[in-house]
Order: structure tokens, then sequence, then C-alpha cells
């Protein structure tokens, strides 16, 4: 009340960043909102947002503090329209233009002020010793002309507060001062990616990355934003090793784990080689206490590495269903045991074979074995794995092998099930299609995946396998309700560049993971926004109109990535290991279908070829190679998806309106998509805003909407989570890696 009172006396003061104060100017305040509310005039209501915000100062508020204020108004304001959500973005981006450019700003020479500011914060870095000295050898008045300031104003507020608390270069890691502006962030990842290229051609390649990353065209996963243009550019996503059957190589990848997780890698590591509860330890005569205590130490080490100061230490851990320990293994992530046998923050995953799923087809049985007796298991996969399981199951039964135990498969199999029901672990990753698919079968065994299971390649104890991630926007390619082929080719073609960069430029915190991405260059280009897409084109998910986009844009994107590689290999030479690989005998990733269908013996129902002419990339491919082993992997863009605005990656959008909770705090997301189609039939006010919240996002029980838009605007849970099965496994054919694949199952029984 007494605020209130000082308001309408003109006497509650505001506290200047100098340190005057001033008197509160409510007709100061909404002019620079007419300002910032530019193109929304007809939408967003200034008035309320003032008398909102009137009862929330103080006398003596700081100006930094009032745009706090008005920043929690408006994005209060999200759920009633999509709009509030970029006047938030703006009025955050100016106090990070006050941050970043100066105090006190003259509006009308913005544009100036900004480009000048961009040479200085690279100054600033370079001073600091933050940024690589080659980033001041390029032609910084050249790279400062090229910014588009304008696109500040295309980030919605969850992806400018993202970039503002976590992405954005600071003076310090302990929350210093922002050294760079929006735009100057995207130029600076563009700079830092272009350090591969020869000296004379780096201004021109800063400038078409840059065009790729600020338009979102194609964003790069966030440890390149992190730090593209740092001196530690740590720009790889994600790590797959393995761990030996002794105590110096358990204690050796802890170490290793430590290095990779510091500076932001998402990390997938086999344990299979690791021998059993049970068994004898050579060396001392005594039986072995398994694999659970010492993955219990590598959840705690993961837990305790915070990676690069923005993100906590993530991990996996994979284990094939046959070692004798897996059911302890499947037990640890539940909240009720023994703690000392559980890991809350490792992810667990099941990597399973072909061989155990015919199993549980036909109610056979199934054989639990320590590696050390078994040990073809771990080397071998599709028809020669199951020439050897079954001659070991043959030698157990003469009494061969001392630790084995036989169960139903059927029952394992509803173990796992109910695990993956109750804790959402372990992941459920297939062994055979991972290696009978892989482009390098040649060089090695793919033992597990990643963090996300789309990673499928080779590691070993000498090889720690890296891939280098970055995502294909699909939003951002629609023209006039079709997908923009032109434009595909253009953003793949730049983004297999910049990828491919980040494996020269890297720096990588182990031997072993150098040595691995030297030798087969693997990338990883995925997609996201989909769902976008989808909602563009006016196509239902779960349609067979949505399986046939899945299958024609992937092998759109296919097409252009493979391409683009074999081009980069004329240009600086085939990868290392390229011989004798798939791509040298011939191979696409849609032909290796038939060689999954022949290892199975039975049919994959899925098409085999495509709608494009194939005969050029074949062609290109056999006279030039590849630059890189693989080329595509569709990892799950939760944060890059979060920056750019769009649905992440091959998913249907969650709910059309929640409360999405990050490590930056809580925020409204509402569905734009459904919010326009609602105003053009004339049914978007308060009382619907209402009806969907008291239906938790939901639309298909309210009476006033159309079926159509029902059936347009399912949430996830809606779905029938053998859609997403149908367009993952067209989508896949195309993919040489793998996908990061989700089921949503709205049951309340895991029957």
């Amino acid at each position: 009340m007494e605020n209130l009172e000082k308001l309408e006396e003109n006497k509650l003061k505001v506290t200047k960043a100098s340190g005057k104060l001033e008197s509160f100017s409510e007709a100061k305040l909404k002019k620079s909102l007419s300002y910032i509310i530019r193109g929304y005039e007809n939408t967003v209501d200034t008035d309320l947002i003032v008398n909102q915000l009137k009862l929330e100062i103080f006398d003596g508020i700081t100006t930094h503090d009032l745009n706090k204020a008005l920043i929690m108004v408006t994005r209060s304001m999200i759920e009633q329209d999509p709009a509030y959500s970029y006047i938030s973005a703006r009025i955050l981006l100016r106090q990070l233009y006050h941050d970043t450019i100066a105090t006190e700003i003259d509006w009308s020479n913005l544009d100036t002020l900004y480009r000048n500011a961009f040479k200085g914060h690279i100054a600033k870095g370079l001073e600091l010793g933050m940024l690589d000295k080659r980033l001041g050898e390029f032609d910084l008045e050249k790279i400062a002309a090229a910014l588009k300031l304008e696109r500040d104003y295309t980030l919605e507020y969850l992806g400018m507060q993202t970039l503002y608390d976590r992405y954005l270069l600071r003076e310090s890691d302990l929350g210093g001062q922002i050294i760079e502006t929006l735009q100057g962030f995207w130029m600076r990842v563009a700079m830092g990616l272009a350090l591969a290229e020869p000296v004379a051609d780096r201004n021109d390649r800063a400038i078409e990355f840059y065009e790729a990353m600020s338009t979102m065209r194609f964003v790069p996963s966030s440890p390149t934003l992190f730090h593209a243009g740092t001196k530690h550019p740590q720009l790889s996503s994600c790590y797959l090793n393995s761990v030996g059957d002794s105590l110096e190589s358990i204690y050796k990848l802890y170490a290793d784990n430590a290095q990779l997780s510091k500076y932001a890698g998402g990390i997938g590591t086999n344990w299979t080689w690791v021998r059993a509860s049970g068994s004898i330890v050579k060396s001392t005569g005594i039986k072995s206490n398994g694999i659970i205590p010492f993955i219990k130490i590598a959840d705690s080490s993961t837990v305790a590495i915070n990676r690069s100061g923005r993100r906590r230490g993530a991990a996996a851990v994979y284990l094939e269903n046959w070692h004798y320990d897996f059911e302890e293994f499947l037990d640890l992530r539940k909240n009720t045991g023994d703690e000392r046998r559980r890991s809350h923050d490792l992810n667990t995953a099941a990597w399973v074979s072909d061989l155990f799923m015919k199993r549980v087809e036909v109610d056979g049985d199934w054989t639990y074995f320590s590696p050390e007796e078994v040990p073809q298991l771990t080397e071998t996969y599709g028809e020669e794995f199951t020439h050897y399981y079954e001659e070991y199951e043959a030698m157990a039964a003469r009494g061969e092998i001392k630790l084995y135990k036989t169960i139903k498969a059927r029952d394992l199999w509803k173990k796992m099930i109910t695990m993956l029901f109750e804790t959402g672990h372990p992941w459920i990753t297939f062994k055979d299609p991972s290696n009978i698919r892989s482009p390098q079968d040649h060089v090695g065994i793919v033992r597990c995946s990643n963090l996300c299971t789309e990673i499928t390649l080779n590691n070993d104890l000498k090889e720690t396998a890296v891939c280098n991630l970055g995502s294909f926007n699909y939003a951002t390619h629609m023209k006039d309700g079709r997908l923009d082929i032109d434009l595909v080719k253009k953003t793949v073609k730049t983004g297999m560049r910049m990828l491919d960069n980040v494996i020269d430029i890297n720096f990588y915190p182990t031997s072993e993971a150098r040595t691995s991405n030297m030798r087969h260059r693997p990338v990883g280009l995925g997609i996201m926004g989909f769902h976008d897409a989808l909602y563009q084109l006016n196509v239902n998910f779960d349609s067979e109109a949505a399986v046939i986009f899945a299958d024609e844009s992937m092998e759109l994107i296919s097409y252009h990535a493979i391409l683009a590689s074999s081009e980069l290999a004329r240009e600086r030479g085939a990868y290392e290991t390229y011989k004798g690989s798939k791509w040298d005998r011939g191979l696409m990733p849609n032909d290796t279908i038939r060689l999954l269908e022949k290892s199975r013996n039975q049919s994959i129902e899925v098409t085999k070829t495509g709608k494009l002419d194939w005969a050029p990339v074949r062609q290109m491919v056999h006279d030039y190679g590849m630059r890189n082993s693989n080329c595509m992997a569709v990892a799950p863009t939760a944060t890059i998806s979060n920056i750019v605005g769009s649905i992440p990656c091959i998913e249907p959008i969650y709910k059309n309106i929640y409360v999405k909770s990050n490590l930056n705090g809580e925020f409204i997301t509402i569905n734009s998509y459904l919010v326009e189609d609602l105003k053009h039939l004339g049914l978007w006010d308060y009382e619907m805003i209402g009806l969907i919240k008291y239906n938790d996002g939901s639309i298909r029980n309210i009476p006033q909407i159309p079926q159509h838009i029902k059936d347009k605007y399912k949430e996830v849970f809606e779905i029938d989570p053998r859609w997403l099965i149908r367009s993952a496994a067209y989508r896949g054919k195309w993919i040489d890696q793998s996908q990061s694949l989700n089921i949503y199952f709205s049951g309340t029984s895991g029957k």
C-alpha cells in the first residue's frame, strides 16, 4: 500500500546504474514498452503489464531489478499468448545490451555500438586468455559487418534465458560479467569452427557458419557452443569407452571419465568385460564382488563432476544381458534396497542381442555367464554370436563352465520391462543391428551406445569413440507449406563441414579419444523440430502421411550429408580406415537393411529404396571415398531445441501447455501453433485458456474445439507409440548410426 501511495504521489524512486535516484515514470515505461512490443501491438496489453508491474516494485528499486520485475510480469502472461514469450525475451535482451554494450545506450546508434562491442569483446576475451589467439587474426571489421542484429529478436524467452544464463561467454566461470552479445555468441562459435579452414578462407567460412546458426537452421551441440573459439575447445558431445577386467583398467576408467565429463562430454561405458560376482580372481584366488560395487563408485564420480561449470556430470553404463550380474544391474536405479548397490545418477542400459529376442518369442531358455569364461560373446554378433552362445550353453550343460545360471527368457524380459516401467531404466538397445549396419564393421565392434543411445561407434581399450553432434532444424526449412529442398541441401552441406572441422580443432581429454576420432572421423548430424514441420504441413503425427514425410525428408538429409562428406573427402582426403568399410564396398545405409534381414532370417517391413537418384552419390563415394566414417545420428536436442524454440528432435509435442523446469528455473511453454489455429477459429480467449489448463494441456475433452483440431494437436501420451516407432523405422533406414527414441506409454499398468 505504501508503495502504491508513493506511485500515485509520484514519489517512488528508481536507482539508476550510476547510483542516481529518479522518480518512477509510468509514461517513460510505456514509451519503452512501445518499442519492445513492436509487431505485437494488437496482441500485447501494455496497460495490463504496467498495472501488474506496479504491484511488484518498491521505493529505491534498481533499474536492473525493475527490468527483472518486468520480465517476471510478462513471462507470467505467456499462457495468455505466445507473444508474451517474445516480449519477455526482448526485455531480457535489453538487459543484455546494458550488460554488454553500455549502461546508457543511445538507441539511435545501436548498430554501430553493437558492432564495436563485438570487436571489443573479442579483444577482452583475448586479453583475459579465454579465447584462442587466432580469433584476433580474423578481419574483425568484415566479421562485425556480417552480424545481423535483427536476429536478436527471433528468440523466445526460454531460449534467451538459457543463452543468458549458461552459454554466453563470461569473464570467469563463477558468474562474471558477460562479454558477448547474442550475435557475437553465434559469431564467436562460427569463428572457432572456422579455425580448421585455410587462413585465406576463414573469414568467409565463419560468416557461412554464422548464417546457418544465427538463422537457427543448424545448431551444434552444447559442448561446441560452450567452447568453440576458447582456449580449451572440447567441442565433442559423446564418448563411448570400455572397461577391462582388471583393477588397473577400472580405476583408469574413473580418471578418464572424470576428464571427459569435466569438459561437458556425455559418456557411455561398456562394463560387460568385467567378471561377475562369484568368479575367481586368479591373482588372489578369491571370489570377485562383480561389477555392482565398481559401478557405485562410477556413480559417485559422475555426480562429483560439474560439466564445464554449466551441467551436471552425465554418463550411462551398458551391460549385455547374458552377464551373470545382469539381474542386479537391473536394480541399480531402484529407490529401495541396499544403497551400497544402487546408482541413482548413472543411467543404465541393456545391450541386447537378436538371439535373446528370439528366445523371448519362442519362450526359450536364457543363460547367464561370467565374461572371462565366454570370451567370444563380447567379440561377436549376429549369426556368429548365436553359434558361440549355443556352444557355451552346451559346455555349461557338460559341466565345462563354472559360473552360469539358466532362466526363462520371458521371465528376464518381464523383469527388464518392469524395471523400465518403474524406474525408466535400463534403456533397451540392440547389439546386432548396431553392428550389422555399422559402416565400420571391418575394424572393430560396437560394444555399447552413448548417454542417449543414438551413437553406435566402435570402441575398445585403445580407442574411446567420440562423436561430434549438431542438428538440422526442420522448423526453419519450411516454405509455403513444404520442405525447401534447396535450403536443406545448403544447410546440410554447411553443417557437415562444421562437424568435420570439430574433429581437427577439438581438445581431447584422453589420448584414446584422440586416436579414435582422428582415425575414423565420425560425426552425427541430427534433426529437431520434426513435429513443427508436421504442424506447418497440416499433417497429424499419427498418420501414414507423417511416416512418409519422416521417410522422404530423412532420405533428403541423408543424401546430402553423405554427398557432403564425400565432397570433403575429395577436398581433404578420406578418413584413415575408409578402405574395407561399407562405404568402400558400395553400401549405403538403406542397403544394410537387407544384411539385417539376412542375419535375422526374416523380413523387415520397410521399403528399401527411396525417391531420389542415388547414382551420383554412389559414384562420388566410389571416386573419392568418405571424409567421415559416420554421418548421422538423431540425438535428443533438449537444450538446443529450447534455444531455437522448436519441438525436440523426432518427438511429438509433450503438452500443449506446461511448465518446463531446468537448471535455469521454471518456464511456461505453450503450443503456438494451436493458439494460432484457435485464433483463426475465434476460440482463443480467457475461457479457453482456463479449459486447456484445467485439462492439463489436453484439448480432447473440450467440446468447443472441432475434431480435426483435436486430432492435429494430440499430446505425446495421446498418440499411439507405434506411430513413433513406424516413423523411426522408415527414417532409420537412411541413418548410419541410430536414433534416440522414447516410448510414451499412458497406461498405469505395466502388463
